[in-house]
């Protein structure tokens, strides 16, 4: 049983989102003992030249201005860690992820704290976790040429170390929306819980 699940939604849309119902209906199947939910429809901050100094100055030598701009990724990657399993709402816009969600994901990948540089190359750190991707669109299909969102998700969370990842899709709702709703609903009936 999944005991913590980090629940991610990234929709500009609220009460008409497909992600949001999928990602809602994931997270109740898994039956969690605790969810921290993160909605990233109100944006996050963007990096600037500050930040990236900051968070590439040792953290032993940062002002505590410096740690105050860390602060929220900071707590972001606290969430990460906690969770076993990240469920992650995740529409197609204009065939990539949302830029809440592209900010969420900058603001968690850092050297040192989620991944490592190796001699062999980059090493996630955040090992024996789970994600599940919700997504929707409406003439993407997920996996094609020219789906650069699941493709992107699938290698940054590999990147922090996450490598069971696995995908609901409702993708071609424009094309098939009752069709392509049966499809995700099914992968999630079919999740292990």
């Amino acid at each position: 049983m999944t005991s913590t699940v980090l629940h991610i939604d990234s929709s500009a849309r609220s009460e008409s989102s497909v992600t949001r119902s999928l990602s809602a209906e994931i997270t109740q199947k898994l039956g969690a003992a605790r969810v921290i939910r993160r909605d990233l429809s109100a944006p996050l901050p963007l990096l600037d030249e500050a930040w990236v100094g900051a968070n590439f100055t040792p953290a032993d030598q940062r002002t505590e201005d410096q740690k105050a701009l860390l602060a929220l990724s900071d707590s972001l990657i606290a969430e990460l860690k906690e969770a076993d399993t990240i469920v992650i709402g995740a529409p197609i816009y204009n065939f990539s992820v949302p830029s809440t969600l592209k900010a969420w994901i900058d603001l968690v990948a850092r050297v040192g704290v989620t991944f490592q540089y190796s001699e062999t190359g980059p090493k996630g750190l955040l090992e024996g976790k789970r994600a599940i991707i919700a997504v929707a669109s409406g003439g993407t299909q997920a996996g094609s040429d020219v789906d650069f969102a699941t493709t992107y998700l699938r290698h940054v969370l590999g990147f922090i170390g996450i490598t069971e990842v696995e995908l609901v899709a409702a993708d071609l709702l424009a094309v098939d929306a009752e069709g392509s709703m049966a499809k995700a609903k099914s992968a999630i009936e079919a999740l292990a819980a």
